[in-house]
């Protein structure tokens, strides 16, 4: 066992072929149980035999056929050392797994996810303040006729501000996926984590997660310039009605490629955070790992997104009605509206770091557990989450 107890890929590169088994595994023998024979595709759904064989079913008209079963053939409940059970999960697992972090390590996960929020939150709350807090450069904004220098002043005021929460935001969202998937990877095997020892695990990944972070909004941001590059040139050329309609076909193509492709990455994070994968390996695991499955985790991942959706609005706004009663002057223009006091910010600010809190660790606990359900599903994770976990009757976790 490595040091992230039963979470390891099966081979010594999962996105490599040749070291793959039939069942996902790298071809080592895994220990079984006696009398356990483990096919090479079954997922293991049930837990050891609790003093029976599983070699052979019972004679005819013994129990098993058509009589009530004999106690050691009926199935055992699925060991739950920590927030999920470890056999495939459904929906409701998932959500009540990810819910359950806030119960069980609330103080790790939250203090992850708050120091994220504030720290993102007050640096957007400094570029506001001092790049369009009197929105002396968006007044081009409101003029109708504006000149060139005046949206060339408001476009590299908007751009740089942009920058830095941008830079700054992603850095927050790699630091807090990565703790964060460190922390629900523990809290499966029922294990209390530090934010000090879930900072030191997670570490030496940072850098590879920065690449993740940034290589699939570029490539997702590629297919939607390919997509609309046939209409623009249409348009280019003259025939503005055709090119319209090609821009819109082409925009809708790139959406339709974005989400599959989308899907297809989701699970990468967790996969180059727990088996240790690179960039690129990573996004090759969620996809063999998402393969044939494409719609459920898209449906999950979905409903995902609307939840954080729901309890980021239910928050906003009613922080944004208290922010505007403390400044009731940001209201009317736009260079108005952006000419905000610091009030004003502050308070938007506290809200967006209350919702960062929030939202973060729900992200990264669905993510996270839809993984864990894919491998337990593909290459029954769950009996090596068992053994690590010390579950009794799944033999030596240290082995």
């Amino acid at each position: 066992m490595n040091d992230s107890p039963g979470w390891a890929s099966p081979g010594p590169s999962s996105s490599d072929p040749h070291h793959e088994g039939g069942d996902g595994s790298d071809g080592r023998n895994t220990p079984e149980e006696p009398g356990h024979a483990q096919h090479p595709n079954w997922s293991a759904n049930q837990p050891p035999p609790a003093g029976g064989t599983w070699g052979a079913p019972p004679p005819p008209g013994g129990p098993g056929w058509g009589q009530r079963s004999h106690p050691a053939w009926q199935a055992a409940p699925a060991p739950r050392p920590g927030i999920v059970p470890l056999r495939p999960l459904g929906l409701g697992e998932i959500l009540d797994g990810t819910f359950g972090l806030f119960r069980r390590h609330w103080r790790t996960v939250l203090g992850v996810s708050l120091v994220v929020g504030v720290v993102t939150q007050l640096v957007a709350t400094l570029v506001m303040g001092f790049w369009f807090r009197d929105g002396s450069d968006l007044t081009a904004l409101d003029n109708p006729d504006p000149t060139l220098e005046e949206i060339a002043g408001a476009a590299e005021s908007t751009l740089s501000g942009s920058l830095a929460t941008g830079i700054v935001g992603v850095l927050g969202t790699v630091f807090a996926t990565a703790l964060l998937t460190v922390v629900i990877s523990r809290a499966v095997l029922g294990r209390n984590i530090t934010f000090t020892e879930a900072w030191t695990e997670a570490r030496p990944q940072l850098l590879r997660m920065l690449g993740l972070m940034l290589l699939v909004p570029f490539l997702l941001s590629l297919v939607f310039v390919v997509g609309l590059v046939p209409g623009t040139a249409v348009v280019m050329a003259g025939a503005e009605g055709a090119g319209a309609a090609l821009l819109l076909l082409g925009a809708f193509a790139a959406l339709a490629v974005g989400v599959w492709l989308w899907v297809r990455w989701s699970l990468a994070a967790p996969a180059l955070v727990l088996e240790r994968q690179g960039v690129v390996s990573s996004l090759k695991r969620s996809t063999k790992l998402v393969t044939l499955t494409w719609w459920r985790v898209f449906g999950i991942q979905l409903l995902a997104v609307v939840l954080v959706f729901v309890i980021a609005s239910v928050i906003q706004v009613p922080v944004n009605f208290a922010a505007l009663l403390i400044d009731g002057d940001a209201a009317g223009s736009l260079s108005e509206a952006t000419a905000m006091s610091w009030p004003y910010l502050i308070t938007t600010g506290i809200g967006g770091a209350i919702i960062s809190m929030l939202t973060f660790p729900i992200q990264a606990g669905v993510t996270a557990l839809l993984y864990l359900d894919q491998r337990i599903r593909r290459e029954a994770l769950d009996l090596e989450l068992a053994r690590a976990a010390g579950v009794p009757g799944y033999g030596d976790p240290h082995a």
